[in-house]
C-alpha cells in the first residue's frame, strides 16, 4: 500500500491537500470562470439573433436549434429549471425538454404531438420572459448594441451560475491530468491510444487518458477511467493501472460519492482478479472519514501534492 495503512499521515495530508486546493482555485478558477462566461456571452447573442432579437419564440427555432432551450430558460424571471419549464408547460415527459438541451428533437413523437410540446415550451418562455432585463422585446424600435451586449452578459451570468460546479470541476480534472502526464512523460512515458485489442496490450512505458474499461458481473459495462498507465516493466499479469482522478471543494460531497469507487473496484476485481490495481488520485477536501472508507474496501490513493509517490506503482 501507498497511503492507505499510513493513518499516521492522513491527518497532514488532509491539510496539504486542502491548501493546494484553495491555492488552485483562488489562482486558477476566475480564469475559466471567465472564459466560460465570454463562451456564454456568444451563445446568448446567437439566441437573440435566432429570435428576431427575443422578438419571436416559435416551434422553427427549436427545431433548428434545439439546445436554445438551455438559455431560453435564463431569459426568463424567474430563470426557471428544467423541471419547472416540464411542469409548467404541462408536458409529461422530463425527458421530451432534456433532449432539447442535449442538441436533438425528442424522438417515437408523431409530427403534431412533437410540434404540440414545442409550442407549449414557447408558450411559458413567452409569457415569463424577464422583459425589465429585455424592454426592447415589446418595442417596435430596435435596441442599440450596448443594451443588448449588457443583457446578454446577464443572461450569461445566470446560465454559468447554473454550471458553476461542472466548470469547476471540468477545469481542476484537466489540470490533474496534465499533472499527471507532465510526471510520466519525465520518465520517458508515451501518451497513445488503447490499441483495438484492449487495455491490456498497451505497450510497456505508455499511458492513456479518459479510456473505457469492459467489466463482467451482474450489470457489465464499459467503466470510465481516467488514466491508464503500462509500466515499462509490467508485471507477469500486465494489467495496466488504473488511476481515478478526483477533486473536492468541500467535504460533503466526498462522503456521498465515496461509494463509488467502491463499487468500481468490486468490478475490477470480479472481471480481473485482485491483481487489478486501482488507485485515486486525490486533490482537496477528502476526510477521514472519506480515506478510511476507501481504505477498508482495499482503495489506495496518491495526493497530487506528492505526486512522486506515483513510483511506488512500480512505474
Amino acid at each position: 500500500m501507498i497511503n492507505a495503512n499510513r493513518v499516521e499521515r492522513w491527518k497532514a495530508d488532509v491539510a496539504e491537500s486542502v491548501r493546494m486546493y484553495n491555492d488552485w482555485f483562488f489562482d486558477a478558477t476566475p480564469q475559466a470562470f471567465r472564459e466560460s462566461r465570454a463562451a456564454a456571452v456568444q451563445q446568448v447573442l446567437d439566441a437573440f439573433a435566432a429570435t428576431n432579437q427575443a422578438r419571436s419564440f416559435s416551434p422553427e427555432v427549436l427545431r433548428n436549434s434545439p439546445a436554445i432551450i438551455t438559455v431560453w430558460r435564463m431569459m426568463t424571471a424567474p430563470p426557471i429549471a428544467r423541471d419547472r419549464l416540464v411542469g409548467l408547460s404541462g408536458i409529461k415527459s422530463r425527458s421530451f425538454v432534456k433532449s432539447l438541451e442535449s442538441g436533438k428533437l425528442p424522438r417515437q413523437m408523431t409530427p403534431v404531438a412533437l410540434n404540440d410540446g414545442l409550442e407549449k415550451v414557447c408558450n411559458v418562455i413567452k409569457r415569463l420572459l424577464d422583459h425589465e432585463l429585455i424592454p426592447w422585446a415589446t418595442a417596435p424600435a430596435a435596441p442599440d448594441e450596448n443594451t443588448v451586449r449588457i443583457a446578454a452578459t446577464v443572461i450569461a451570468d445566470r446560465l454559468c451560475g447554473t454550471l458553476s460546479d461542472p466548470i469547476i470541476r471540468n477545469a481542476q480534472e484537466e489540470r490533474q491530468l496534465q499533472a499527471i502526464a507532465a510526471y510520466l512523460d519525465s520518465f520517458g512515458y508515451r501518451c497513445t491510444a488503447i490499441p483495438a485489442e484492449g487495455f491490456q496490450a498497451m505497450g510497456k512505458g505508455s499511458y492513456s487518458f479518459r479510456a473505457n474499461v469492459p467489466t463482467r458481473g451482474e450489470n457489465p459495462v464499459n467503466m470510465p477511467i481516467d488514466v491508464i498507465i503500462q509500466p515499462k516493466a509490467p508485471s507477469d499479469s500486465r494489467l495496466p493501472i488504473l488511476i481515478e482522478c478526483k477533486s473536492a471543494g468541500d467535504y460533503t460531497n466526498t462522503n456521498k460519492r465515496r461509494k463509488e469507487e467502491a463499487q468500481k473496484i468490486h468490478q475490477l476485481r470480479e472481471t480481473y482478479g485482485k491483481q487489478i490495481k486501482f488507485v485515486l488520485f486525490l486533490c482537496g477536501y477528502f476526510d477521514s472519514g472519506y480515506l478510511g472508507y476507501e481504505a477498508a474496501e482495499g482503495i489506495d490513493w496518491i495526493w497530487e501534492h506528492r505526486i512522486e509517490d506515483m513510483q511506488e506503482l512500480g512505474l
